[in-house]
């Protein structure tokens, strides 16, 4: 089977590549700016298949797109179909920042974040979904954020956009279930990446004082729930949001 993951290339999209692949998905690599950094996980993915043992060899290739632009997102599709075949596990992980308090965020600043993180949503699942219903399979996987369960200053755009991606997937959810097509979002909390890496220690600890784990998660946290919900094993769970926060907003 084949998964597409958006934003593939670096930190969690990457995690989460590698983690499908090593369950035996073939991956799709969606990236926009990082061709690089996409070559080589698909050549790490390709080298994969060996080193667990597969009993094939894994597909990978990239596959270059912004998906906030719709006209970009369905010409994604039409590429992968053409190269890999038909999507039935679609990772939306692709996403920006640009916070900014309320007052003082221009509306740009608001646009490209519901752009990049909510419309990509709406315009990738539009895709895929088809060739899910026609074969009564399909596992849709949406990386919201704790923040758009509860909120947090300086994000009132990056909040919108990921509350309104549960919302999304609670609603595709009760629409294809009959379909065999099951459609959950993960809430990440604090994860180390390279965008949380220039914050300045005493900003992490603080941050750490309020995680009950005690510290700060990693990408293949994110990517192992994204395993589960990619497989056999959650065919009979859609429509929920699984928080990986080490605790941070547990009720």
């Amino acid at each position: 089977m084949l998964a597409l993951i958006t934003g593939a290339a670096r930190g969690i999209g990457r995690a989460i590549a590698l983690e499908l692949a090593k369950s035996g998905f073939d991956i799709a690599v969606n990236y926009n700016s990082s061709e690089d950094a996409a070559e080589s996980l698909v050549n790490e993915i390709k080298a994969l298949g060996q080193a667990v043992g597969a009993r094939r060899e894994i597909a990978a290739a990239k596959f270059k797109a912004d998906v906030s632009s719709q006209e970009q997102a369905v010409k994604l599709f039409k590429d992968v179909k053409a190269e890999m075949g038909a999507v039935s596990v679609l990772v939306n992980n692709a996403g920006i920042t640009r916070d900014n308090l309320l007052m003082r965020m221009k509306f740009e600043e608001w646009q490209e974040v519901i752009n990049a993180n909510l419309n990509s949503v709406y315009y990738c699942v539009k895709e895929a979904i088809r060739d899910m219903a026609k074969a009564r399979y399909g596992r849709i996987i949406n990386i919201a954020s704790v923040v758009g369960l509860i909120g947090n200053a300086g994000q009132a755009n990056y909040a919108a956009s990921k509350a309104g991606i549960i919302g999304f997937t609670k609603s595709i959810a009760r629409e294809y279930a009959s379909r065999g097509i099951t459609a959950n979002a993960i809430a990440p909390g604090f994860i180390a990446t390279k965008m949380t890496e220039v914050l300045k220690d005493e900003i992490k600890a603080g941050i750490e004082a309020q995680i009950p784990a005690g510290h700060i998660g990693k990408p293949e946290d994110v990517a192992n729930a994204v395993r589960f919900f990619a497989s056999e094993q959650s065919a009979y769970i859609t429509g929920q949001v699984l928080a990986v926060d080490g605790g941070m907003t547990m009720c």
